[in-house]
Parts: structure tokens; sequence; C-alpha cells
């Protein structure tokens, strides 16, 4: 078994040299489309290292060719790496600007296709959002995190505005993702590592084309979050007191088949359950 210490270590120096290379890379070359193919080799080489596998469901709910924003609930910082390994479409990530002051990741993050958000001041955040918007509608696909920010109970939060402002203005339709079994990988403010297997479900497509302005935005948020919750496994302590709780009264512990909460194939509309990417075998 690989210990914490090891894997932690092993991820970081990965991370450094990828980062480097594609900075170095980017101020040489700033072209989209080597980009992406070295963001999802990062993603996927952590994953490995981390002994970490990723199972797609859904997967025919993505057009070839067509842009997208995917809305995805958010539990830890390998939802980033999860993403990009399984999501089979080059997605550009939203990030907060306090990132790009992490050393050569953080630099490499602000030159790249990526878009970054300051969310301390909001005129700067609206018209990075119109920026966002219209690279939408040339053809980019985005990721964003509708609760904003990691949960700290493995509980879904309430979904933030903005990104369904955003979805709502660039008119492309919006797929919800939702990331199951990440957040007792690594939890916020721990480096402890725990090897297990995450589950990405693309839900059918929500349409957001004529539906501007706060009323549709709303709607928008409403069918986004509904399509999440049908297929989120709720990870909170309360949830795992429960399962502790069924397995010492002899009941089976609640699975995606439970009546109370769906198959993620049954909620993605016949998704094929069981297709992995990239860290397939890890």
């Amino acid at each position: 078994m690989i210990s914490a210490a090891i894997k932690v270590g092993l991820s970081v120096l990965w991370t450094f040299a990828m980062s480097l290379i594609i900075f170095i890379a980017l101020l040489v070359n700033r072209r989209v489309s080597w980009f992406h193919p070295h963001a999802r080799l990062w993603a996927t080489g952590v994953l490995r290292l981390c002994r970490i596998r990723t199972r797609l469901v859904g997967a025919e709910h993505v057009r070839p060719g067509q842009p997208y924003i995917y809305a995805a609930n958010h539990a830890s910082m390998f939802d980033i790496m999860a993403a990009l390994d399984a999501i089979p479409d080059d997605v550009h990530i939203m990030f907060k600007k306090e990132l790009s002051r992490v050393p050569i990741w953080g630099w490499m993050l602000a030159i790249s296709p990526y878009i970054m958000i300051d969310r301390a001041h909001p005129r700067e955040a609206n018209a990075a959002l119109e920026r966002s918007a219209a690279a939408i509608r040339s053809g980019k696909s985005v990721l964003i995190y509708a609760e904003g920010t990691r949960t700290t109970t493995g509980a879904l939060q309430p979904f933030k505005r903005g990104a369904f402002a955003l979805a709502a203005k660039s008119g492309v339709p919006i797929i919800p993702v939702t990331i199951n079994g990440t957040f007792g990988i690594l939890r916020k403010g721990s480096l402890n590592i725990r090897s297990s297997e995450i589950e990405i479900v693309l839900s059918p497509e929500v349409a957001t084309a004529g539906r501007e302005g706060k009323e549709g935005e709303m709607a928008i948020m409403t069918e986004v979050r509904a399509a999440i919750e049908k297929c989120y496994r709720d990870q909170s302590q309360k949830a795992e007191v429960r399962d502790q709780k069924s397995e010492v009264s002899g009941m089976p512990r609640a699975t995606p088949s439970d009546p109370e909460r769906p198959r993620a194939s049954e909620a993605s509309r016949g998704g094929v359950e069981g297709e992995s990417r990239g860290s397939r075998g890890a």
C-alpha cells in the first residue's frame, strides 16, 4: 500500500513538473489545441499516483462539437482531476484569482486558456463573466462549480446564481454533473489521500436559450440542482452514521439503487454505467 505521505509527495512532484513544462510552453505558444491534452495528462497522472479510479455515466448526453456549460457539485480538490479525466470534452475551468498566486501551478493557470474570476471585486467578476459568455458562444465548453466553494460536510450546499447568469447570457445548454465519492478521498484541510473510485454522472442537458433575467436564471438553477440531487450520494457525517447503524442492525447500507436515491444510470436516462477513463485499472 502506498502511504498518504508518499501519495502527496508524488502528486506534488508530478504537478510541479507538469505545471513547469506547460507554463514554459504557454510562454512560447498559447494555442489551445495542445493545452487540453496536457491538462488531462496531468489530471490522470495525479489520479493514478493516488490509486484513484474514475467511472463515467451518461457520456451519450454529450454531443460532439456542441459547447456546454458543465455545472458540478464540489466536495474536494480531486473534483477537478476527475472532471478533466472523465468528461469527454475539452473543458475550460473557471478558477478563483487567489489560486494564481500559487508558485508555478498558479502562474501556469494565470496564462492558460482557463478563466480567472476575481470574486473580491464584483465589477471585475462581472466583466469576466461577460468574457466567459462570449468565449462559450464561440465554441468553448466551461466547467463551473455551482456551489461556489467546496462543501465542508459532504452534503450539497446552496447553489450560487452567478453560474446560471453566465449560462443564460451564453445561451448554450448546461449539462448537470454529479461527482460522487470525492469528499472522503481528501477532505478540506486534510492531506490524507484515500484510494477510491470516483463516479461522474452526466445528466441530460438543460436548455438556457431565451431564459435571461432573474426568473429564467432561477428556473435553470432549479432544474440543474434537481438533476444533481437525483444522482448525488450524500457523503456527510450524518449519512455515514446512518450507514453504520444500518450495518449494525443487519440492514444493507444505502446504495444508489435504493428507492430514496435512484441509480445514477437511471437518473441519467439510460446512461452507460461502468464506463471508465484515464485512471482505469489504477
